[in-house]
């Protein structure tokens, strides 16, 4: 007699897959990733190749040799994690580092729960957050925009817009250097334009939904906004929280991430709110000038009792009665 083997939901198979759709999320940070070679030169490119290889290669060991299971480093996974990594790191890090995040990144934040799909937090931005406590002088040392510079370690450096802001000066670039990407910072996150032409594409080929990279953009531009109406002296205007640091970059690429984000419209909102507030509040009133990776991590742990609170009803079930 045959059994009868019942897997779990979906039941209706889209055609989609974890390579197609991680292929669509690279090809949508190609814009983001040609920005940093031109502003950054030869040290985005250091950075990204080394943050790239370092994940494969982290994930091909740890699957063949501790998890003896299926390698999968093809499906694209290990690629994004290792391009949204070096996206959140400066272009003059040294090569050892990035190799220390890379294995923390793919070591402890993803493979040490089983790999993909049940990791709780946000891989790259564990390994981001793990460098920047750990080496937080290196982590904070930004090169000034030099186009297509040769240099890598002995770059020319200066201070990002948080950065400024938290020291309390009132020089800020102008708004159209940040939305261009004309400012120093992260190799991925200082090109506005470039992030959010890889939104439109990510929406027009369904690979995200709008709700959280829109949840989170509104909360900061109204929260920035209501602070900056009670007092412009003291808080910097919307605009520059919506194009400075890596709010762009975090709304876009990280706290979309399919595993770590709530799975129902309401509950993505709700997400997205979240981090709008705790990266506006650890802005303002934090210790550090940056507030995206550390409000979107926190938010990933409150992800499964979001998707616990808010989720369909099932199929035939009687709304409660009072």
């Amino acid at each position: 007699m045959e059994k009868l083997i019942i897997s779990p939901a979906p039941h209706i198979h889209s055609g989609d897959s974890v390579s197609k759709n991680m292929t669509g999320v690279i090809i949508a940070m190609i814009p983001a990733l040609l920005a940093s070679l031109y502003f950054f030169g030869l040290g985005a490119l250091i950075v990204t190749l080394t943050a790239v290889a370092a994940c494969m290669l982290f994930e091909l060991l740890i699957q063949k040799y501790i998890l003896k299971g299926p390698v999968t480093i093809l499906d694209g996974s290990a690629a994004v994690t290792g391009i949204l990594l070096a996206f959140n790191l400066p272009s003059n890090l040294p090569i050892w580092m990035i190799i220390v995040g890379a294995l923390v990144a793919i070591g402890v934040a993803k493979m040490s729960f089983g790999g993909l799909g049940n990791n709780p937090f946000n891989p790259a931005l564990v390994g981001r957050v793990f460098l920047l406590i750990s080496f937080p002088v290196d982590m904070t040392t930004w090169p000034v925009v030099a186009p297509l510079t040769m240099n890598y370690l002995d770059a020319e450096t200066g201070a990002t817009v948080l950065g400024i802001l938290k020291e309390g000066s009132a020089s800020l670039p102008a708004i159209k250097d940040m939305v261009i990407g004309n400012i120093p910072g992260s190799i991925g996150e200082v090109s506005a334009i470039a992030l959010l032409i890889g939104l439109a594409y990510m929406l027009f080929r369904k690979i995200i939904t709008w709700h959280i990279p829109v949840s989170i953009l509104l909360t900061v531009a109204l929260f920035a906004g209501i602070l900056y109406a009670v007092d412009p002296e003291t808080y910097a205007s919307p605009l520059v929280h919506l194009f400075s640091g890596g709010l762009m970059l975090g709304a876009i690429f990280m706290a979309t991430d399919y595993v770590t984000s709530p799975m129902t419209f309401r509950g993505m909102w709700i997400y997205g709110v979240g981090i709008g507030l705790l990266t506006v509040i650890i802005r303002t009133w934090g210790a550090y000038p940056e507030g995206v990776s550390f409000a979107i991590l926190i938010m990933n742990g409150f992800t499964p009792l979001i998707n616990f609170y808010v989720k369909p009803k099932r199929f035939g079930e009687k709304p409660n009665k009072a």
